[in-house]
């Protein structure tokens, strides 16, 4: 658990279902502390998890997981196609993956990126519709107030359902279902951004050390981050 003002964390628990923040619960009901609001992704798991204890906090669907979940449906619709097309379009397909999933600012023109990836749009129509719904879906953060993101919001998920594919289909009751933790950014604009960074530096943490056989050392480690001292009275 990340303090996301501070950065600092505050909780480490063992395992990963959601009895691992039992402790967390329990300090956090005797420090007398309130949450205003938690990042989190659309997991059900999570908010199962977070939601019995914080009935009253903010929950704000991480656009870090959002844009993760729709690479994810992107790559499955680019492997079926493949799968289904004919030789010359699968040679065309292969090894597309990186080049549809990357920002197309990134491009690189000297490995002629940007050329093989407007081959592979133009070959097949659903993945060209795909494509761009990916890269407007990024938009949903960016957009002037809350009222008019849920008016994009409403209308990608419209755009999605009307291209009939199967992988859009199920993102855009995905967004539909979740939408009031979409639109929740705009009331308190955070992510887990600052904890996928946290993560990164426990995992190069572990490697450094060939691994911990002194699990409470690990986590003062963890603690031991960032700068910032954080702790939950009780």
């Amino acid at each position: 658990m990340l303090d996301l003002d501070s950065g600092a964390v505050v909780f480490v628990g063992e395992g990963k279902g959601a009895d691992a923040l039992d402790p967390f619960w329990k300090r956090l009901r005797r420090s007398g502390a309130r949450i205003e609001a938690a990042a989190t992704d659309m997991s059900q798991a999570y908010i199962r998890a977070v939601r019995p204890h914080l009935p009253d906090t903010t929950l704000v669907f991480d656009r870090f997981h959002v844009v993760k979940l729709m690479n994810d449906k992107l790559s499955e619709l680019r492997r079926e196609l493949q799968r289904q097309a004919r030789a010359e379009a699968k040679d065309v397909l292969k090894g597309t993956r990186w080049l549809l999933l990357k920002n197309p600012d990134k491009l690189e023109d000297a490995r002629e990126e940007s050329a093989r990836l407007k081959q592979a749009l133009e070959l097949n129509a659903p993945l060209a519709a795909a494509y761009s719904l990916k890269e407007d879906l990024r938009r949903l953060w960016s957009q002037s107030d809350k009222a008019a993101a849920a008016r994009f919001l409403d209308g990608w998920i419209e755009r999605a359902r009307a291209t009939g594919i199967r992988q859009l289909r199920q993102m855009a009751n995905t967004l539909s279902l979740h939408r009031t933790g979409l639109l929740a950014y705009y009331d308190v604009p955070i992510t887990s951004g600052p904890l996928e960074g946290t993560n990164t530096r426990i995992q190069l943490l572990k490697r450094q050390a060939y691994g911990y056989r002194d699990r409470d050392f690990f986590k003062l480690r963890i603690y031991a981050l960032h700068e910032a001292r954080l702790a939950l009275v009780g």
